[in-house]
């Protein structure tokens, strides 16, 4: 075994330096989610007897425990853990599973790996080393979600630190096991993700239709795990042995399949050709190619528009009387003011601001899906695959083009599919609903433009966008609450869309404009490419 260790170290020290901005990157968003949250919660409800009753209301709302989970405890350490520990935890598993296959599939799959392997390096190393760089990632986490909670209670900070840290570490064995099983990085990361869907919707529906944490379906999720673990409410340190286990079986399983492999092989090989169907441009080999992708991300949308659409009535119920909380969920769906009026006429108001923030939310979340689409054309570059096709008749601006043809128009479908799930989930006409969500293609398309300037234009920073894309949704899920200057959360293109639905009259100009902008962006980064050589 120690032969098969070989070199862990080393390449250990490779892949920290290797992701020595994205870790800090995953590390300190995941942290300032939950570490600004005592000072914002504080705000909201500032005395005890505020707190007891939003517990009480949150509890008795199925829709908040669906998105939130139970509180157990109306403590700002507890509502802290309510508020943020899913949602830290979730970034921590996506964290962890993009480091893991980004130094095992992916290095396998560039051919990395093999000029590594001719040299002392162990079977097993390569896993090895990916394994405990997600772990570093993920002490640094804990580290910093403890000590920046310790004020709130030393014994619930370090309990949620581990909970998050945990979570981590569990995906990241999640995703050793895809690494082994697919041949592509692409397919790992899918299938990790996916895992880690299918946790928070069997959390969610435990949630929603048993409070307390209580039902199977909580217990059957790693996430359902980590609110369990009751943070700053007479912790259940017994979970995180839950945790320690499965994520040693993993583990485990993990090691036996990288020992019973060839180096590139799966355990899943991708189907032998003939392909089925024509082939016969750029667009449709790119569509071929990132079609699970786009199918993926619009079912996950869908689903995901209808739970948040059924949430809307009952999120302005939970608000009810809290000024404060109606002023964030106001700011952050731009129907500042709408509501203050009261009765019939202000609850509308501050639904149609919830599906509004909903809206915005799913185009942060689909500027991601744009960057990932767009970097494809990176992927294909770097791992060679480009090459042998730019040397027949397809030019490099026709290739990129059809490229990023699936990601803005896969942008516009999972928008719309979100919005149709907004639209049957509140039980209203669907087309408002549609209309706020495909109002955020403007600055959606403008962060995926950015995505393809950097790629022609420099290739080795093009994993630049994806920062541009998580500082956009930082700044509009996290802004609002911490009550940021309007100047800050104005750097994020979406802060100058129309909220839709509600009120406020549409204005075109910015979407004109932000459209604008992403048309003179892709032209410049075609440009650019259609110039530069082409990554050796």
């Amino acid at each position: 075994m120690k032969n098969q260790l070989a070199g862990t170290g080393a390449l250990l020290r490779l892949a920290l330096r290797r992701d020595r901005v994205m870790m800090p990157v995953w590390t300190l968003v995941a942290t300032l989610m939950v570490v600004s949250m005592p000072g914002s919660l504080g705000s909201v409800y500032a005395t005890a007897a505020e707190r007891a009753r939003a517990a009480a209301s949150m509890n008795a709302n199925s829709s908040m425990r669906a998105l939130y989970g139970p509180v157990f405890d109306d403590s700002l350490g507890a509502l802290t853990a309510w508020r943020a520990g899913v949602y830290a935890a979730v970034l921590a598993a996506a964290m962890s599973l993009v480091i893991v296959v980004r130094h095992t599939r992916e290095e396998e799959e560039t051919g990395r790996q093999e000029l590594l392997s001719a040299a002392m390096v162990g079977r097993r190393a390569p896993l090895t080393a990916a394994l405990l760089a997600a772990l570093v990632a993920n002490a640094c986490v804990a580290l910093l979600v403890t000590g920046g909670l310790a004020g709130q209670g030393a014994p619930g900070a370090v309990a949620l630190g581990l909970a998050v840290a945990a979570t981590g570490m569990f995906f990241a064995c999640t995703a050793a096991i895809a690494a082994q099983l697919t041949e592509s990085a692409r397919a790992a990361k899918g299938i990790t993700a996916a895992v880690l869907g299918a946790a928070f919707v069997l959390k969610a529906a435990g949630d929603a239709g048993t409070g307390g944490g209580r039902s199977a379906l909580t217990w059957a999720s790693p996430l359902g795990w980590v609110e369990n673990v009751r943070a700053f409410a007479a912790e259940r340190w017994w979970v995180l042995l839950l945790f320690a286990a499965a994520t040693a079986a993993q583990a485990a399983a993990a090691y036996a399949l990288a020992g019973r492999r060839d180096l590139g092989m799966s355990f899943l090989p991708s189907r032998p050709g003939p392909a089925e169907g024509r082939l016969g441009t750029a667009g449709a080999l790119a569509w071929r190619l990132q079609r699970g992708s786009v199918l993926g991300w619009s079912a996950g949308f869908l689903i995901a528009g209808v739970v948040f659409g059924g949430m809307a009535d009952g999120a302005a119920d939970l608000v009810g009387d809290n000024d404060r909380t109606r002023e964030i969920i106001e700011r952050m769906g731009g129907h500042g003011g709408q509501g203050a009026q009261g009765g019939v006429g202000a609850q509308g108001a501050l639904t149609d601001a919830f599906l509004a923030t909903m809206a915005g939310m799913f185009g942060m979340v689909a500027a991601l899906y744009a960057v990932s689409s767009v970097l494809r054309l990176n992927g294909e570059e770097s791992g060679g695959r480009a090459e042998p096709l730019l040397t027949n008749a397809v030019g490099r601006l026709r290739w990129a083009g059809g490229h990023l043809a699936v990601a803005f128009g896969g942008s516009a479908l999972i928008l719309l599919l979100a919005g149709l799930g907004l639209g049957l989930g509140h039980g209203r006409e669907p087309g408002a609903a549609i209309g706020a969500t495909l109002a955020q293609l403007p600055a959606v398309w403008l962060i995926g433009a950015l995505a393809a300037l950097l790629y022609g234009a420099v290739p080795q920073y093009a994993a630049a966008a994806w920062a541009v894309a998580g500082g956009a949704l930082a700044l509009g899920w996290v802004g609002p609450a911490l009550n940021l200057p309007q100047a800050v959360l104005n750097l994020s293109p979406f802060a100058h869309l129309p909220r839709l639905p509600g009120a406020q009259a549409l204005d075109p100009a910015p979407l004109l404009v932000l459209t604008a902008l992403a048309v003179a962006l892709t032209a410049a980064g075609l440009g650019t490419l259609r110039r530069r050589d082409m990554i050796a």
